[in-house]
């Protein structure tokens, strides 16, 4: 059992210098292959920017309050809808970000419980809606995509699909 322990902690040093000997002793320049990859790593990480910038921005809509203040905005129409009004945040973070709904759904679980009509709304809104600001600006800005013609259109209207075969799955459960 000590060996396993002595050999997963080698085994990233061990793989360090086995490419950079290997790299040496086949005639490599080691240290340009180097930047290179560093180079190649700063431009991947430049390219998921936007992810960056819509995670951000959830977090700061939701510590701000403003999510809730919005939801409070759209109880009325959202109750004519058969919609509770908890549930509209995570509609509209859905579209952004997965983790963030995820996080709002699971405060939703904590107040209201997970067999509550708006707990079972939230469950079946995260299963049946997609992110779809985040897929458009990850799918389209990672081939240079810059017109996207009907897509957000075309997403908007499937999450508002989305939402109410969860509003209406929802209300048949309760």
């Amino acid at each position: 059992m000590s060996f396993l322990l002595f050999l997963s902690d080698a085994m990233v040093p061990l793989m360090i210098f086995y490419i950079v000997g290997f790299g040496i002793l086949s005639g490599r320049p080691v240290l340009d292959d180097f930047i290179r990859g560093v180079k190649d790593g700063v431009k991947t990480v430049g390219g998921i920017f936007p992810l960056i910038g819509l995670m951000v921005s959830v977090g700061i809509l939701r510590s701000s309050g403003l999510l809730d203040a919005f939801g409070e905005l759209l109880k009325a129409p959202a109750s004519f809808l058969g919609l509770p009004h908890a549930v509209i945040p995570t509609a509209l973070v859905r579209l952004v970000s997965n983790s963030a709904a995820t996080g709002l759904v699971l405060d939703l679980f904590k107040e209201y419980g997970t067999e509550s009509r708006v707990g079972l709304m939230a469950s079946i809104l995260m299963g049946s809606t997609e992110t779809v600001l985040y897929c458009m600006s990850i799918y389209f800005g990672s081939v240079g995509i810059r017109k996207t013609r009907y897509t957000l259109a075309g997403g908007l209207l499937a999450s508002a699909v989305g939402l109410a075969a969860s509003a209406v799955l929802s209300a048949m459960m309760v």
